[in-house]
């Protein structure tokens, strides 16, 4: 039987380069393909172009492993799908989430198609989540890090599947918050070959290989993009305008209030007028800042670094607290426009009460939670109140370590 084809996105990185190696070790077809996503020199940075360095070292990793490798340019469907919806988020005072965004409209929707275009069976990235799917009677086969002597690949997946995405073996690195936009369609395509690996293993096979990304730093920039800041990249496509900065004291009296012990009563925001504190700075737009933020307000003078508490981006004001406990970051529940809300395990999907584990950003700590689903939104109760919960970015809920659905925070 002919050996299946993958094309993997091999992004100049360490991991998409691992990832290559690892599947061309289990006998498949593979195929090195590299995105190019952006190449406006009006946001670049540096002198520097932010995409062609991770281009070249693509190329040498293709060329080390001996596999046929293609440079496509997806720029124009990046400006539609991705920097369009970013630019016209941050303007309603909201903040998107690139990473996650990119993975649902270029990874898994522009790039799968050029791939199965090209003959593909599968397209296969570096990202350290796992995979596996069930089949009726079967038990679940675990898409992860395989032995570099497996057997050559053949189709092992049942036509007829339910295919879960999961969490990474490494528990500082699990990146399956960014690919919770996820469709079943998409991930039966798709595969994770380092998902069941530590980042430290993922070095030391491209160390052993010699790969050149062996021991490039991980990119901070934008999806797929290099070696561009999003503040910066922001700055130069939005306009500046300058406002105030108004301190509200977390002794305020709304703060004393009890809220209505439902699941929109927990989701209800803090509403702040000029009136609520005292101008302590000006800044050079609301749309440039989120709920959270500490870094860019160059105000000085507190004990404890200030935090922004809300914006409003009509009358271009921010609204900040001085400390991390301020009671204004702190909400018990968020909600999720139906519209908003996305199963990828649509078999689980209920009009009932949900316990769940959740998070609302990479990196944060799964925290206990519940679904209350109604006929227009979907509302994540927490357990404990969250800090700095932000419009427009993505709430995510697990079972066990499957992620089984997401939405836009409202």
């Amino acid at each position: 039987m002919q050996n299946k084809r993958v094309i993997v996105g091999l992004s100049g990185g360490v991991d998409s380069s691992v990832a290559a190696y690892l599947l061309q070790q289990q006998g498949y077809e593979v195929i090195g393909l590299f995105m190019k996503n952006w190449h406006d020199d009006s946001v670049t940075i540096s002198d520097d172009c932010p995409w062609l360095e991770d281009s070249n070292d693509a190329m040498l990793v293709a060329e080390k492993l001996g596999i046929p490798f293609q440079t496509v340019d997806l720029s124009k469907q990046y400006k539609e799908r991705i920097v369009d919806y970013m630019f016209a988020e941050y303007q309603r005072g909201r903040t998107p989430n690139p990473d996650v965004l990119c993975n649902r409209e270029i990874t898994s929707d522009v790039f799968l198609d050029i791939a199965l275009s090209l003959g593909a069976d599968y397209v296969a990235t570096g990202h350290y989540c796992q995979k596996d799917s069930l089949a009726v009677d079967a038990a679940p086969a675990v898409d992860a890090a395989p032995a570099v002597d497996a057997e050559p690949a053949v189709d092992a997946e049942p036509v007829e599947a339910t295919h879960r995405l999961l969490a990474g073996a490494d528990p500082n690195k699990d990146q399956s918050y960014f690919l919770c936009q996820l469709n079943q369609e998409q991930l039966a395509k798709t595969l994770f070959p380092i998902g069941g690996l530590q980042k430290s293993e993922v070095r030391s096979i491209a160390a052993e290989q010699g790969l050149v990304t062996a021991e490039k730093r991980d990119s901070q920039g934008l999806c797929f993009v290099g070696k561009v800041s999003l503040p910066d990249f922001l700055q130069q496509k939005l306009t500046t305008k300058k406002g105030a900065i108004i301190q509200v004291a977390d002794t305020h009296p709304m703060y004393a209030k009890t809220p209505d012990n439902t699941p929109a009563g927990l989701a209800e925001k803090f509403v702040y007028t000029p009136e609520d504190g005292n101008v302590v700075g000006k800044h050079n737009g609301a749309h440039f800042f989120t709920v959270g933020q500490r870094k860019g307000l160059a105000v000085g003078g507190t004990k404890e670094p200030l935090f922004v508490l809300a914006t409003d981006v009509q009358k271009n004001s921010i609204y900040v607290g001085e400390g991390k406990d301020h009671p204004g970051l702190y909400r018990r529940a968020l909600w999720i426009d139906q519209a908003d809300v996305h199963w990828i395990r649509p078999d689980l999907e209920t009009d009932q009460p949900l316990k769940v584990q959740a998070r609302i950003r990479y990196r944060q700590p799964l925290v206990t939670a519940t679904l209350h689903p109604t006929t227009t939104a979907m509302y994540l109760v927490f357990d404990a109140p969250q800090s700095a919960i932000a419009a427009g970015q993505f709430a995510a809920w697990f079972l066990d370590n499957e992620l089984i659905g997401s939405g836009v925070i409202g």
